[in-house]
């Protein structure tokens, strides 16, 4: 039987839809949070970077370690492996993921004007008109930013993407729910040898893109009969070697009868091609505070010409927000900023993330304060201008000291 996508925007109803259209089926209901939860036992993924990714968030440090597509990677095997059975209808984000290929689902969008949507958020959530449409404009933002992910496009509504698309604002539930159990009855929608081919391909293409992500590479993948594509969408010097490593890795899984590499739409652009080696020694998330721009953002261009994953923030409040929401391994702190100092950071830092590593710099040092960022917790304190081998191998044994709490931590 077809099987059902249903995407949506928050308050519109659909919930109440997809419940109506079960119950008339009898389909199977696979939702992002069923398949975040799975996706999280069987690759040890934490449930919040998957949530993340899927809507649409990324890291300060993404550029480096790449976890969005991994997280992505492997949910899209999961729904690639879904997509094998019958009587599904898949509810969420991830619905996003289906290729249009695959002729027997039907793709619908559920959608509702501002008014219907913040009227529903207003009487679900208790919270007033103007809440209601900041929290619904946060949520669309998420959905542009995957669509734009997914698609290259921003829309996350254009109808290209949908067979269907129903607007709560305009129609009754039962009105919505007859046009999407009606639509399934088309003969349009009916199994047939290639769109069975087209799951098979989806399934050969999930496979080769996560094992691509779990080398440390972010390239686009698409198969059909047994040939696979790779797209380089990032510009990288060595293209030749990319492309024989690429086809090497793709080879290797079984099923596929031949590779291709080769450049994508956005190879030439201004960005540039990383891949992710998770075999360095070395800190894989590095956060630099420090109000002096020029000598911050120097710095991280040195440590990354050296392997070391570091991003820059020009404040303390800005550092503790990233922090709400990515711990590095390694924080390379300034004492002397504007507004909430470096020890005011240190101390907030070890209190609620005990397990970063901070180092300490400062233009105007003094054993007392050395002694005094010990006590707070500090794993190395340095005096500027800093002497980059001398910071590195600092970092290198915090960074040792964050995996023995790792290991430590896995065997308690």
């Amino acid at each position: 039987m077809p099987v059902v996508n249903v995407f949506c925007g928050s308050y519109c109803g659909a919930e109440d839809v997809v419940r109506s259209v079960i119950e008339k089926t009898g389909y199977m209901r696979l939702d992002d949070a069923s398949l975040v939860a799975a996706t999280s036992k069987r690759f040890n993924i934490e449930e919040s970077k998957i949530w993340n990714a899927l809507r649409g968030k990324s890291s300060i440090f993404n550029k480096f370690t790449h976890e969005k597509e991994r997280s992505l990677a492997c949910l899209r095997q999961l729904v690639a492996d879904s997509l094998k059975g019958d009587d599904l209808l898949l509810f969420g984000l991830s619905s996003l993921m289906v290729p249009r290929r695959i002729s027997h689902v039907l793709n619908v969008c559920v959608i509702a004007d501002s008014g219907y949507r913040s009227n529903l958020a207003c009487r679900l959530e208790n919270i007033s008109v103007k809440d209601a449409l900041k929290k619904i404009h946060k949520d669309d933002e998420s959905l542009v930013l995957l669509v734009e992910h997914l698609y290259g496009q921003k829309d996350p509504w254009a109808a290209g993407l949908y067979d269907i698309v129903i607007p709560m604002n305009k129609i009754t539930h039962d009105e919505a729910v007859r046009l999407v159990c009606d639509n399934l009855k088309s003969s349009v929608l009916t199994v047939s040898q290639d769109s069975l081919k087209a799951v098979s391909d989806f399934a050969l293409a999930s496979e080769v893109n996560l094992k691509l992500a779990m080398e440390g590479h972010d390239v686009s993948v698409s198969a059909r009969d047994g040939i696979v594509v790779m797209e380089i969408n990032k510009h990288v010097m060595l293209l030749a070697s990319l492309e024989a490593e690429l086809k090497r890795l793709a080879s290797a899984i079984p099923g596929v009868k031949g590779s291709e590499a080769k450049v994508g739409p956005g190879y030439y652009q201004t960005d540039v091609y990383r891949k992710f080696d998770f075999d360095l020694p070395l800190p894989s998330k590095v956060l630099l505070v420090d109000d002096e721009r020029d000598f911050v953002e120097a710095l991280s261009e040195r440590l990354q010409m050296r392997d070391y994953s570091s991003a820059a923030v020009y404040s303390g409040e800005e550092a503790l927000s990233i922090l709400e929401e990515d711990e590095p391994e390694v924080m390379v702190l300034d004492l002397k900023m504007p507004g909430m100092d470096g020890l005011e950071v240190l101390r907030r830092v070890k209190e609620k993330h005990p397990n970063v590593e901070v180092i300490v710099l400062t233009g105007h040092g003094s054993e007392d304060i050395a002694k005094f960022c010990a006590e707070l917790g500090a794993c190395a304190y340095m005096e500027k201008p800093v002497d980059i081998e001398k910071l590195t191998q600092a970092m290198q044994e915090a960074h040792r000291k964050v995996r023995q709490s790792k290991v430590k931590g896995k065997v308690d």
